[in-house]
């Protein structure tokens, strides 16, 4: 036979329930809510044996405050969304380090979600930032934002794109000269002598997958003798690059390229995987191959990787700083952050171990 167990009321019966509340705290305590209060967020000002007395309460009681209501109630959260491409992507797991920082150091915090390059994702991410009351949104769009976030910024809820320019529209954004990184990686290539040119990354309406294939582009459209070849991929991953490079190895040799130009780094080293073991390829003799990010993996590949570096963590810190700053004074305009990237030249490109 079962039997029921009532719960009793006041304090012990919160505790028991789990439910303390700040009423219940100041009881156990016999002090007031607002010297409860006083204790959780201004200690100084109340007196030691007080603040002891009543955190013997809140330990007693198992009571748990609910930052999210007090945020609500005061109109204001301290919570920054970051919304990622691919959280897989060591590039953003930089960016948001950068981006933690700064919002540490002002009393905020981010939390991280990943769109995985769905549109559907991106939306219901979105939408969950946005009944969360977030102070502001930090995102890395898949295409082109859309009205959605123009108008959560002009309802008062800062946005800046991350690692995306903002063109026309009215967001600030932080990004890096990607045209000038693709550029830049190209003419290293050509200046080795390279004239058969890969680009491999994707997928291609991204606009950064873009504006890298137009870099490249311009630089080799200034050798005669020189071409470049887009091969799309559907996303910026090891197993992108992997299946881009067996393809190739499928090609005649004299069809093959000389120099690939990778998306990313987790492209460019899944290809280089896959040429020096399957393939049996040289590197960088047979194939020059440049990276993007420069993220840790790229020195430490089995052939150290050259690759166009992106300042990720400055990135998130100055995302944030724009963000907190909009948050202050709704009336600033959109501004744009544009850091120049830096090419970082290793052994997949010069044979030495630079």
């Amino acid at each position: 036979m079962s039997r029921s167990r009532s719960t009793p009321s006041g304090p012990a019966g919160a505790a028991a329930a789990g439910t303390a509340s700040v009423r219940d705290v100041a009881e156990r305590a016999g002090v007031s809510v607002g010297t409860v209060s006083n204790v959780l967020n201004r200690p100084d000002i109340v007196r030691a044996a007080t603040v002891e007395r009543v955190r013997a309460a809140i330990a007693e009681l198992g009571f748990v405050r609910n930052d999210a209501a007090r945020q609500l109630r005061a109109g204001r959260s301290t919570t920054i969304g970051l919304l990622v491409l691919d959280v897989r992507n060591p590039f953003f797991t930089d960016v948001a380090r950068g981006a933690e920082g700064e919002a540490d150091s002002h009393g905020l915090s981010v939390v991280m979600a990943n769109s995985d390059e769905s549109p559907e994702r991106e939306a219901a991410h979105l939408d969950y930032f946005e009944t969360q009351r977030v102070l502001g949104m930090l995102i890395s769009p898949i295409k082109d934002p859309g009205d959605r976030l123009e108008r959560l910024r002009a309802a008062g809820t800062p946005v800046v794109l991350v690692d995306r320019t903002a063109g026309t529209r009215n967001l600030s954004s932080v990004a890096v000269d990607d045209v000038e990184g693709g550029r830049m990686a190209a003419q290293h290539v050509l200046d080795l002598g390279r004239r058969r040119l890969a680009f491999v990354g994707g997928p291609p309406d991204l606009e950064q997958m873009q504006d890298r294939l137009a870099g490249v582009e311009s630089a080799v459209g200034a050798v005669p003798e020189a071409s470049v070849e887009a091969i799309a991929t559907k996303a910026l991953t090891f197993e992108d690059g992997r299946l881009a490079a067996k393809a190739l190895l499928g090609r005649p040799p004299a069809q093959r390229p000389d120099a690939i130009l990778a998306g990313n780094d987790l492209v460019a080293i899944g290809a280089l995987q896959v040429l020096m073991g399957e393939g049996r390829l040289r590197i960088p003799e047979d194939v020059a191959i440049v990276g993007y990010d420069d993220i840790d993996f790229a020195s430490a590949a089995v052939v150290p990787l050259s690759s166009v570096r992106q300042p990720r963590e400055l990135i998130g810190q100055t995302a944030v700083r724009i963000l907190r700053e909009e948050a202050e004074d709704p009336g600033l305009g959109p501004r744009h952050v544009v850091f120049e990237p830096e090419l970082v030249v290793r052994a997949s490109t010069t044979g030495r171990a630079d």
